[in-house]
């Protein structure tokens, strides 16, 4: 299974000096990029390739592959109208969607555990949301609503009368044919000169007109991510997620020990 992720962007909402933004997936935290977290969580989880959609300071975010020693497991696709909305970017990465095989669809600016990748990738839903309900309530987010066990909506915006809500986490797990009706869906957009639109809408048009039961998700509530939108989730990420991070990785690794001699058997720690 292949990753397919969008990293286009400018990220202007960061609140840097003009021609200072950097690419998101490059800010750093406990100094690594987000870059070399995705890269890092991947490979432990066996994702055979990871392909960038880039634009913006696309030059860094090669040269940082570079630094990883990763230009064998990382492709990048380039979209030159990366100003423009993310799904031009979904677009440019339309035969990697159309590939036949099944996909996590991924966005860039997320810091988060490798416990919640797992979670997605070994659902047993072979198109699969991540849900989180606990979230600040706003137009910000982007929200998926249940009702009887089953997805109706997904957006900022809500209509739909729901049993309960939560917040997408921006990683979807999709099968081959459900990734190739989101490429189709976003080409519909591109002819419609709708290029300002956040490629969200494309997977909703998809999950509105599939049959029920098509879509399922997973729920993350409680387990340490955020998304890199505003200054204030750079020092949220940094002084908060990170540490919850770390700190669960540390307790998963100290739930079994081995002694040299007897690695066969596992010890549960206490």
């Amino acid at each position: 299974m292949k990753v397919v992720m969008l990293a286009a962007g400018i990220g202007a909402r960061l609140g840097f000096a003009p021609t200072k933004y950097p690419a998101k997936v490059l800010l750093r935290f406990g100094g690594k990029s987000l870059l070399q977290y995705h890269v890092e969580n991947f490979r432990r989880l066996g994702i055979d390739e990871l392909v960038l959609g880039v634009g913006y300071h696309h030059q860094d975010i090669e040269d940082e592959i570079a630094a990883l020693d990763a230009q064998d497991y990382v492709r990048t696709v380039f979209n030159e109208d990366y100003e423009e909305g993310n799904i031009v970017t979904l677009w440019a990465l339309r035969d990697e969607l159309d590939c036949g095989e099944p996909v996590l669809l991924m966005d860039a600016d997320v810091l988060y555990g490798q416990v919640m990748l797992e979670r997605l990738i070994h659902s047993r839903h072979e198109n699969c949301f991540l849900l989180d309900r606990a979230f600040d309530p706003g137009d910000e987010p982007v929200k998926l609503c249940v009702r009887d066990g089953e997805i109706i909506e997904f957006r900022k915006w809500l209509s739909a009368e729901y049993d309960f809500c939560g917040e997408s986490v921006g990683f979807f797990k999709l099968s081959a044919e459900v990734a190739k009706m989101v490429a189709i869906q976003t080409e519909h957009y591109l002819r419609q000169g709708r290029r300002m639109e956040p490629y969200e809408e494309a997977i909703r048009d998809v999950l509105l007109t599939s049959p029920r039961n098509t879509f399922a998700f997973e729920e993350v509530t409680n387990m340490p991510w955020i998304e890199i939108d505003f200054a204030a989730d750079i020092e949220r990420a940094n002084t908060i997620i990170l540490p919850l991070i770390l700190a669960s990785k540390v307790k998963s690794a100290a739930k079994t020990v081995t002694i040299p001699g007897m690695e066969h058997i596992a010890l549960q720690a206490p």
